[in-house]
């Protein structure tokens, strides 16, 4: 009998009974004002006058018409450099122990976002928030006794001068509380291991003395472990190697385009619980199993703020025009793309990290993340967001009953002279008509997003599909970062890096 289970659900569920539903605008209101108040000593709050700002009839008003817009470039150029001197109250009290190494899409130059014990602290309340949310999903109490592998970067972090750094995945892990590091897998040997392949090898070769109850990390990356784990065991799915596998918690991209090939490495249901974790904090997180969508945090140290994601306001290299427009939680409306604008316990004020999102629930704070502002495809007027994207490609996997883990897509002249989107496609189904996948995936995207049908019937003229192994996809981010971790694929890329891309695809 679970008796530990029981006992773990029945907390949760007394935690549950006792929480009223959240009032997601006043925790806003209340989370802008700890911000300024705890902020308004540093450099950054004297600066900008917090104690006026604070003091004032209409702080947000005010807050909004005083900071400009900061994207990662401006803030570190204007103030986080000063933290790398060794300075500190710059722009949150304090020095911060931590950077996280954002990794984002392949790219080769690391930002370093400052991660304060403020911040490690909201990120270890989000994940009990996280626990307490399970409860929603009728799980059996013999869940809460299994174990969790939680697959992301090495906890081997780095000392640089003042500082620790890592990525934020590495960096949470590593600070993960010691009641929980019995349920944590692989455990802090293995997790320290750098080389990618060598932790694989050496989760494989472990994997049948633990007893996994749920994984959490980036569906790509999910993924190959659980075929190195199957392999290894000369076994069909991941269920024959940890049977009482039930959830996966998902992060980092959207799960949308892993779901076929995630269900056939697991061969029995799995529950999938969406998160919102990012280098500069823990956004949002799935509290019940009917929608897919993802609640706010609105009380847990970040401040939101929402730009109407409209090419006016968008720049060609995806940063926000500084005198885009900003609304509040309380103004946001349904089936709107936006860009979302954080301040946070870290010290980022007004600070895009790149994302669109939609909400779905206005008033339960509940969100879906829709894309990257850089990741927008709008040459020739088609307007294409990743979400049209990975709606597409789960209506070539069920058209064709294929999987398709992995694409890319670039817009440019073919030696016609026309402009094509041309289209790579992971997938171990190459065998396919590819003037068929064509012509499908095209009149996917038209029935879908009426300006992708004008640009249609005007200067786009078609589409060129590539079908290649998903592992290229894989050697590609291994070859711009580590690979592992936080390593997302980009999906859509500039002529220049779609030409690296191309020629990368031809030795393989």
């Amino acid at each position: 009998m679970a008796i530990l289970g029981n006992i773990i659900k029945g907390v949760i569920n007394l935690r549950n009974s006792i929480s009223s539903e959240a009032n997601h605008v006043q925790n806003q209101k209340e989370t802008l004002e700890f911000l300024l108040e705890k902020a308004k000593s540093t450099e950054f709050g004297k600066h900008y006058k917090f104690d006026e700002l604070l003091a004032s009839e209409n702080p947000y008003e005010n807050f909004k018409s005083t900071i400009p817009y900061f994207d990662y470039d401006k803030i570190h150029t204007e103030w986080w450099y000063k933290l790398h001197k060794g300075e500190k109250d710059i722009t949150w009290p304090g020095h911060p122990d931590y950077f996280a190494l954002s990794s984002g899409t392949t790219g080769k130059t690391s930002k370093r976002i400052p991660v304060t014990e403020d911040m490690i602290e909201a990120i270890r309340n989000a994940g009990i928030k996280q626990i307490l949310a399970i409860k929603n999903f009728d799980l059996p109490a013999d869940f809460f006794e299994k174990e969790i592998m939680m697959l992301g970067s090495s906890t081997n972090l780095d000392l640089h001068n003042d500082h620790i750094e890592g990525e934020i995945s590495g960096i949470s892990a590593s600070r993960i509380p010691f009641w929980f590091r019995g349920f944590y897998k692989p455990g802090e040997d293995i997790s320290k291991i750098d080389d990618w392949d060598d932790r694989i090898q050496k989760i494989a070769e472990t994997a049948k003395s633990w007893d996994i109850g749920a994984l959490s990390g980036i569906p790509s990356w999910m993924e190959l472990m659980m075929e190195k784990v199957i392999d290894y065991h000369k076994v069909e799915t991941i269920h024959d190697v940890w049977p009482n596998l039930k959830v996966y918690t998902s992060g980092g991209v959207a799960f949308g385009p892993y779901q076929k090939s995630f269900k056939r490495l697991t061969g029995q249901p799995v529950q999938v619980i969406d998160t919102y974790l990012a280098s500069e904090g823990f956004i949002a997180l799935q509290t019940r199993p009917e929608t897919n969508s993802m609640q706010l945090l609105t009380d847990n140290g970040i401040f939101f703020e929402f730009v109407p994601f409209q090419p006016q306001y968008i720049r060609p290299d995806g940063s926000l025009k500084p005198d885009s427009p900003c609304i509040r939680l309380e103004d946001v409306e349904l089936e709107q793309d936006y860009v979302l604008i954080i301040s946070t316990v870290s010290g980022a004020w007004r600070y895009t990290i790149g994302d669109t999102i939609q909400f779905t629930d206005v008033k339960k704070a509940e969100i879906q993340i829709t894309g990257r502002t850089k990741f927008f495809l709008n040459t020739v007027g088609s307007q294409l967001s990743v979400n049209k994207m990975d709606t597409a490609m789960k209506e070539l996997e069920d058209q064709f009953d294929i999987d398709i883990s992995e694409y890319t897509i670039c817009a440019k002249r073919a030696e016609d002279g026309e402009f094509y989107h041309f289209w790579y496609l992971g997938t171990s189904h190459k065998d396919l008509d590819i003037s068929t996948i064509a012509k499908a995936l095209d009149d996917s995207l038209k029935s879908a997003n009426k300006n992708y049908q004008v640009a249609r019937d005007k200067a786009l003229n078609g589409v060129k599909v590539t079908l290649i192994d998903p592992t290229i996809f894989q050697d590609w981010s291994t070859r711009n970062k580590k690979k592992g971790g936080q390593v997302k694929m980009e999906r859509v890329m500039n002529e220049e890096k779609f030409s690296e891309w191309e020629n990368f695809v031809k030795i393989h």
